[in-house]
């Protein structure tokens, strides 16, 4: 059975473990996650969605960081969620934070939550360890309410860095299963076109990560 056939089982198997350490381990190399955050800025009563949302962690901070929005939060491995439900629940926010488990590639938001869109919507070093990563972005983006943004960080090609250290970082990303997707901002920008969506793209750290947020038109349907 491929990942594409059963991505839980495979995440599961990735994340048994290191879903203890998860937090920790990555503190340090999974660069603008925090800056995401801080750019999110959603309104009272807005509705905010990660979608890969793993230990929690994001959820967390962001509700934190705006008391006032809802958060939602999706990931197909059943372990991490578990993970995700003690913290948030340790950290108080049982009110604030919803978690479902779904394939990002296949995500129905009304049927796991009742809720069709969101005014903000997420997707933190995610789509480089999902295959069907284009499918996984359409239903991102579609979930995106009108005027609302997806906001997007993940592994760039680190094409100003060292090669030695390129090669490291390749290959050890590959040993859970991440790939950089090298076609990000093409087909972000396709769905920008096809859609009349706004696109801002950047490659800070040298190309080492990409930030992306893809602004739907408040005129257009979700």
């Amino acid at each position: 059975m491929t990942v594409e056939q059963d991505p839980a089982k495979h995440m599961d198997g990735i994340y048994r473990v290191q879903r203890h350490i998860y937090d920790v381990s990555r503190k340090y190399y999974l660069l603008g996650r925090d800056g995401l955050l801080d750019a999110l800025q959603p309104m009272p009563g807005e509705a905010v969605l990660e979608i890969g949302c793993g230990t929690g962690r994001n959820l967390i901070c962001a509700a934190h960081r705006y008391p006032a929005a809802r958060f939602y939060g999706v990931d197909v491995s059943a372990v991490m969620l578990e993970t995700a439900a003690a913290s948030v629940e340790k950290a108080g926010l049982g009110h604030c934070i919803r978690l479902g488990q779904a394939d990002a590639a296949r995500l129905d938001t009304e049927a796991l939550f009742g809720v069709a869109s969101f005014d903000r919507v997420f997707v933190s070093y995610a789509l480089s360890m999902i295959p069907p990563w284009r499918e996984a972005l359409a239903h991102a983006f579609a979930a995106v309410a009108p005027g609302g943004a997806l906001y997007i960080v993940d592994f760039g090609e680190q094409a100003g860095l060292p090669k030695v250290f390129r090669a490291g970082l390749r290959a050890w990303l590959a040993k859970f299963s991440v790939e950089p997707r090298a076609d990000l901002e093409a087909e972000l920008r396709r769905l920008a076109d096809v859609s009349g969506a706004s696109l801002a793209f950047s490659r800070p750290f040298r190309d080492y990560a990409c930030l992306a947020v893809l602004t739907r038109c408040a005129a257009a349907s979700a």
